[in-house]
C-alpha cells in the first residue's frame, strides 16, 4: 500500500537528500516548511507542499493535525533534532496511526563519528606486527586516529580498512623522507598518506598521475575492467583530487600530472614542485614511503618498480597495490621479480589488504 510522507522541515539538506532518494518510489512525498519563501519548493511541486507554523508556535498542533486528516499523511520524516523530540512526544495522542520514520537526527550526525572513534580504538587495541627493523614511533592518540578514518570515509575510492590499518603501522617505522604516490586518481590513498606523514613527522607528499584516459586500463586487464572505466572521466578524476586534497595540502603535498616514468625524471633533477592549485613544496630526493599502483600491466607495473624503488631510504617502505588482483597479475609479476632480485636488501615483506609491503634493510656501517 502506497504511502502519503510528509517531510519537514523540508529544505533541510538531509531532507532535500531524503526527498532525492524516495523520488522515484511510488510513495508520494508532501514537503513542508514554516518559512513564507523556502527555496526547496520547487523541487516539490505546487501541489506537494505545505506551510506549518514553527513547531513552536501555539497553532502548529492543529495545523498538523490538520495537514494529516486532509492529506492523508502516513509517516514523517523530519532531520531536525527539536522537530523529531517534538513530534515523538506528539504524535502518539494527536495521530496515533502516523510514525517517525527516522530516529532521533542526533544519533544519525553522529553514528559516523562514533563508528570512526570504534575503528580507532580497535586498531589501537589490536596492533599489527609488521616486523619492521626500524625502530616504532609511538602510536597516535584515539581522536586522531578517529579523525584519519572519519575523513577517508568521505573521499571515494579502493583503499579498505585492513590497507588503511597496515600503512598506519609502517608509517610508525618510516625514516624521514619523501612520500611518493604513482597513481592518485580520486585521492583516497594520497589524503593516507598525507595525514599519516604529517602525523609521524615525515616528508612531503607528492602524488603523481596523468590523469588521461590513455592507459587507464592496462594490457591484458580482465575485459570486465575495461568496459568499467567507460563510464569515468579521467579529467573528472583529477578535479575530483583537487577538490579532496586542497584543503590539506598546505605545502606538504603536491602533484606532478604526467606518467610515472617522466615524474621519475622530474622527481630526480628537481628539489621542488610548483603549481597554481597547490603552491610550491619542496621535496628532499629520498623516499621513506612508496606507494606504486599506476598502470597494472606487467610492463608498466615493472618500470614503475625499477624507476622508482631505487630511490627508496634504507628503512623506507615500498608499497605494490593490487599484489592480489582478481582482474590481471601485472602488479604480483613485478612484485614477485623485486623480491627475488632484491632480497638481499629487503628486511621484512608482508601481504594486507590486496597490497605487498615491503621495507628495505637499514644499511649499518
Amino acid at each position: 500500500m502506497n504511502k502519503t510522507i510528509l517531510i519537514f522541515p523540508a529544505g533541510m539538506p538531509q531532507a532535500v537528500a531524503f526527498m532525492q532518494s524516495r523520488k522515484n518510489d511510488t510513495d508520494r512525498l508532501i514537503g513542508a516548511s514554516s518559512l513564507a519563501l523556502d527555496p526547496a519548493r520547487q523541487a516539490y511541486g505546487d501541489s506537494d507542499w505545505l506551510h506549518l507554523p514553527f513547531v513552536n508556535h501555539a497553532d502548529f498542533d492543529q495545523a498538523l493535525s490538520s495537514a494529516i486528516q486532509e492529506q492523508g499523511i502516513t509517516s514523517i520524516y523530519t532531520p531536525h533534532a527539536v522537530v523529531w523530540d517534538y513530534l515523538n512526544r506528539l504524535l502518539p495522542t494527536l495521530a496515533p496511526a502516523v510514525s517517525l520514520l527516522n530516529t532521533t537526527p542526533a544519533n544519525t550526525e553522529l553514528d559516523a563519528f562514533r563508528v570512526a572513534t570504534q575503528w580507532a580504538r580497535a586498531v589501537l587495541e589490536q596492533p599489527i606486527a609488521v616486523a619492521a627493523q626500524t625502530s616504532i614511533k609511538p602510536d597516535l592518540p584515539l581522536l586522531s586516529m578517529a579523525a584519519l578514518y572519519r575523513h577517508v570515509q568521505d573521499i571515494p575510492g579502493m583503499c579498505d580498512h585492513e590497507k588503511l590499518r597496515a600503512l598506519y603501522e609502517i608509517a610508525r617505522s618510516c625514516p624521514a623522507g619523501d612520500v611518493v604516490e604513482i597513481g592518485s586518481w580520486w585521492g583516497k590513498s594520497a589524503f593516507i598518506l598525507g595525514h599519516l606523514a604529517q602525523s609521524f613527522g615525515l616528508g612531503n607528499v607528492l602524488c603523481i598521475d596523468p590523469w588521461s584516459e590513455t592507459g587507464i586500463v592496462s594490457e591484458g586487464a580482465d575485459s570486465l575492467v575495461e568496459a568499467a572505466f567507460t563510464h569515468f572521466s579521467a579529467e573528472e578524476a583529477f578535479g575530483v583530487f583537487l577538490v579532496n586534497l586542497l584543503p590539506y595540502s598546505q605545502g606538504r603535498l603536491n602533484y606532478l600530472r604526467m606518467p610515472s616514468l617522466d615524474g621519475a625524471s622530474y622527481y630526480a633533477s628537481h628539489d621542488s614542485v610548483n603549481n597554481t592549485m597547490f603552491g610550491n613544496t619542496s621535496y628532499s630526493g629520498q623516499i621513506a614511503l612508496l606507494h606504486i599502483d599506476g598502470n597494472h600491466s606487467e610492463d608498466s607495473a615493472r618500470a614503475d618498480v625499477a624507476a622508482w624503488c631505487p630511490l627508496v631510504a634504507p628503512g623506507g617502505w615500498i608499497v605494490i597495490d593490487d599484489y592480489s588482483w582478481p582482474f590481471g597479475d601485472g602488479p604480483r609479476r613485478a612484485a614477485d621479480a623485486y623480491l627475488a632480485n632484491y632480497q638481499a636488501e629487503i628486511a621484512t615483506a608482508f601481504f594486507m589488504g590486496g597490497a605487498l609491503f615491503i621495507q628495505k634493510k637499514v644499511q649499518h656501517p
